[in-house]
């Protein structure tokens, strides 16, 4: 069986991190160890597997193709412990170890950050590793051990899901902009405001509306602004620049204080789903499993966002 030294194990780690931070300097910062400490290790071992890994520029690292290949290798042997660690900690049913968690941005902060820090609170053995993106990250590729997703759950085969509720979808505009413009009781009545529409990726969203019948339908509007932005896009609006469509967590706070108000459908109508996704295992790490627990306590039957109007 072959020994494993700890500096063997570490030149590892050293390694990871100089790739993921793209420097030796900020590498250092994460290990505690100093730069020129970090490069001997990468070198070193470099050296014990006689291939060169990294490319070294003044200003940034770049890996070699050995490196990429090494590096992959690299992340699967570290998931791979993670995974032992998480299988221990699961018999000893403490939440512990590091979660790894990537949320959409706007949405993450405002709510999903609240019930994260409240969890870490409660389990000290708890680090939280979180990042935002407004995409759909790939949790095997990428290393993640959850993610929140709004909307479409993708290609799910090699994940696990809870559903955490749906997105509630209003049409508001400011008081001041209702008085000089009028407010708009059916979906013809659009064409006379403007509106003010988002985008991602060069897509820009249709608004979710009620056709005669109260069923919801995807209505394609020509905005006269379009924004790729959720917060600017609700800044425009309240800033008296036309009507715009979002999801009631976004807009919650100004529909309680009466910055905006609400046309067509008043209640809103349903938008898409709401996810906590992790792989799929048969050892749920008790990190994950407490996550989850306290998402569905918290956004569940009722979403905190929607409860003063409920």
């Amino acid at each position: 069986m072959t020994t494993y030294s700890a500096s063997r194990l570490q030149g590892i780690s050293v390694f990871v991190q100089a790739v993921e931070t793209g420097s030796f300097t900020a590498a250092a910062h994460r290990v505690g160890l100093s730069k020129s400490a970090v490069g001997k290790s990468v070198a070193t071992l470099e050296e014990r597997l006689g291939v060169r890994l990294l490319d070294r520029t003044t200003r940034r690292l770049s890996l070699t193709a050995e490196g990429a290949d090494f590096y992959q290798s690299c992340l699967r042997v570290i998931a791979e412990l993670d995974e032992a660690e998480s299988r221990a900690a699961s018999r000893r049913r403490e939440v512990s170890g590091r979660l790894r968690i990537s949320l959409p941005a706007t949405f993450g902060r405002q709510w999903v950050m609240p019930v994260l820090c409240d969890l870490a609170r409660q389990h000290p053995e708890l680090t939280l590793d979180v990042a935002f993106a407004d995409r759909s990250v790939d949790l095997l590729e990428e290393n993640i051990d959850l993610v929140v997703r709004l909307g479409d759950l993708g290609d799910s085969a090699s994940l696990s899901a809870r559903h955490l509720g749906f997105q509630r979808i209003v049409t508001c505009g400011t008081p001041a902009y209702f008085a000089e413009h009028g407010r708009p009781t059916s979906m013809d009545d659009l064409t006379n405001h403007d509106c003010l529409t988002f985008a991602q990726g060069g897509h820009v969203f249709p608004w979710k509306l009620l056709d005669s019948d109260g069923r919801t339908v995807n209505v394609k509007i020509k905005g006269r602004h379009t924004i790729s932005d959720g917060d600017a896009l609700r800044a425009a609006v309240l800033d008296g620049l036309g009507i715009g469509q979002f999801p009631t967590w976004l807009v919650a706070d100004a529909l309680r204080s009466g910055a905006l108000q609400t046309a067509l459908a008043p209640q809103g109508v349903e938008g898409s789903p709401i996810h906590a996704l992790w792989p799929a295992t048969r050892n749920l790490a008790p990190k994950i499993r407490a996550t989850v627990d306290e998402l569905l306590l918290a956004f569940t039957p009722i979403a905190p966002w929607d409860k003063d109007s409920a």
